[in-house]
């Protein structure tokens, strides 16, 4: 410990607040508040004895520390909830990838609002829903939002005519201003309580709009509505009933050698209307208690909608905080409670026995990956025969269209996984318009393994049969590479051939190995189709401004390195076109022109 860092120690105050620990290069690594600072941030640095061991990490870190004062317990709470979503320390509990989650935006603050999916939550006067953890639920929603509500979704409204959204009768066309601000409104206060979860509300409110409309001879008026709420209630008959009333989350919890899953049953006037799950990482030697309460403070400190009642499934140190904090967010009473029987105790060990199902499926996706990586390669060693495990693996394939742009690609699958940072790709020079499989592999072996440092591979597959294997073996037994295993793949029927054997390996036809063969092949054949596509569409371009008088080799290259592609070329006006380097007003012209002369 430094004379700094004791020095701070012995000066801290015994008020509440946030401290922030440090590590050598002053990246903020732990994040905690205290209703006592100078009794809590002292007691990390007592006898170890007693911490655990991500503590004892946490402290052997620790270089510098801050601290914030503030007036109250809740501050604090806020405070820190705040400074962990901004700084992310590695030492914090924390919901995996919760920045990316995605909401359901709807625009209420403009005269027609929109409603889609988004990722950025903003203080823009907008409506939020969420966080859903999958982005195919979000684009399920809207689509069913879409059938119930003729909603705008076009992004201005500005518009000569209606677009083929009105006359499918899927928009009413407020950019032509086909409906008053008015009636527009009214339908997206019915989105937002379905959003919510309301939807008797809803089927209410569209009830009334519809008898109301009936009773003023508005009969199209009254036909939409009506279509509109027997689809709502087709979806309200689907929904459980759950409880008498009320708004709630149900929380569950399960832990695993895997991590910890939380699960949320949103309830909503008494009716289940969906779930999520979440995954926190960095809390392997945190208590229950202490996961559950990390994970309420990050997932409501950014959550749209806070129910009335949360419900949990063991009773935490700071409960009551917790309510008061979250009853400042929400501006009315909410209440933190662990039921202890009745339908709400069933609901919340629901939700735990649907998070340990979560832990077991991430479970079987690890042990499936596993055996389609790992285990495949210890597989295909054992079939082929090897003495060393092939867990590097480097595959060849060539591509050309008789003879022309011909180029090889060579992937790498380390551990069963691409190593994309290892690929390479070869323009081939000595067989330019004379297509020769066997010379091209041998020139793009000679150039990979011409130079032997590490990393060299286990094994080598050629995607070919016998004739590209004993071209390529020819080269790179003559570099000095003799114990490197390498072999051939015959394209019709994966028949894999080796060095001094006629007979073919053939791999079992629903074994991991094979599909592990495969994926290496497509994956070559993949990167070696897309460069010989990239050089052909360059040749392509080369040819037509061939024909511009006045471009020669070097404003043809400035041209394509500028632009990137003809349509960008094409479109260009004639002072961009100018503005290459290599380039002047006549030539820009030219190019200009010839683009635009008439056929």
């Amino acid at each position: 410990m430094t004379d700094e860092l004791q020095e701070k120690l012995q000066l801290l105050p015994d008020k509440p607040g946030v401290y922030l620990m440090k590590d050598t290069q002053g990246r903020i690594i732990y994040v905690g508040k205290a209703i006592n600072l100078k009794n809590r941030v002292r007691s990390y640095f007592q006898s170890s004895r007693n911490h655990s061991p991500k503590v004892v990490a946490l402290v052997a870190r620790i270089a510098d520390l801050e601290y914030i004062i503030t007036s109250s317990e809740i501050e604090a709470l806020i405070l820190e909830c705040n400074l962990i979503k901004k700084h992310r320390p590695k030492y914090n509990i924390s919901l995996r990838d919760d920045k990316s989650y995605p909401y359901i935006k709807v625009t209420v603050e403009e005269s027609y609002p929109r409603v889609f999916a988004t990722r950025k939550v903003l203080k823009d006067g907008s409506k939020y829903f969420g966080p859903y953890t999958s982005a195919g639920a979000v684009h399920e929603t809207l689509k069913l939002l879409k059938k119930l509500f003729p909603l705008r979704s076009c992004r201005k409204l500005e518009a000569p005519r209606p677009c083929l959204e009105y006359h499918i009768k899927r928009c009413l066309a407020p950019c032509t201003g086909n409906v008053d601000s008015h009636e527009y409104r009214e339908m997206i206060r019915a989105v937002c309580l379905f959003l919510e979860g309301r939807s008797d509300a809803v089927a209410q409110s569209l009830r009334k709009r519809m008898e109301n409309a009936a009773e003023e001879l508005h009969f199209e008026l009254a036909a939409k509505l009506r279509d509109q709420l027997s689809a709502v209630e087709k979806i309200t008959e689907k929904q459980n009933i759950i409880t008498g009333s009320g708004d709630q989350d149900a929380v569950g919890l399960a832990r695993s050698a895997l991590g910890t899953c939380v699960q949320v049953f949103f309830i909503r006037s008494g009716k289940m209307v969906g779930r999520d799950h979440f995954l926190l990482s960095g809390g392997e030697d945190e208590s229950d208690e202490e996961m559950l309460t990390a994970f309420i403070k990050q997932y409501y400190n950014q959550a749209a909608f806070i129910p009335r009642e949360i419900l949990l499934p063991m009773n935490l140190p700071e409960q009551q905080l917790l309510s008061e904090w979250l009853t400042s967010l929400k501006g009315s009473r909410i209440v933190v409670e662990t039921p202890k029987r009745g339908t709400k105790k069933d609901i919340v060990n629901m939700a735990s026995g649907n998070a340990l199902v979560v832990l077991e499926e991430q479970a079987a996706k690890i042990k499936t990956r596993n055996e389609q990586t790992e285990g495949a390669v210890i597989e295909l060693g054992r079939h082929l025969g090897l003495t060393k495990l092939p867990e590097r693996i480097e595959c060849f394939d060539i591509s050309h269209i008789q003879g022309s742009e011909t180029v090889a690609s060579m992937v790498v699958f380390e551990g069963g996984m691409p190593k994309k940072d290892d690929y390479r790709r070869f323009k081939l020079r000595t067989v330019e318009g004379k297509p020769d499989d066997f010379k091209s592999m041998q020139e793009v072996v000679g150039r990979r393994y011409k130079d032997t440092t590490p990393p060299l591979p286990d094994l080598v597959i050629i995607d070919g049969g016998k004739g590209q294997l004993s071209s390529a073996l020819e080269i790179i037994r003559g570099l000095g590479l003799l114990d490197v295993p390498v072999i051939g793949l015959a394209k019709e029927f994966e028949h894999i051939f080796q060095e001094g054997s006629s007979d073919p390996i053939i791999l079992p036809r629903h074994s991991q190995a094979l599909y592990l063969v495969q994926r290496i092949r497509d994956e070559a054949h993949r990167f070696a189709i897309t460069y010989h596509r990239k050089l052909r569409s360059k040749r392509n371009l080369v040819s037509v401004l061939d024909h511009v008088p006045g471009i020669g080799a070097k404003r043809r290259k400035a041209l394509w390195d500028a632009f990137g592609s003809l349509n960008k070329i094409k479109e260009a006006e004639v002072e961009k076109l100018a503005a290459v380097e290599g380039m002047n007003m006549p030539s820009a012209q030219a190019v200009y022109d010839f683009f635009r002369r008439k056929p």
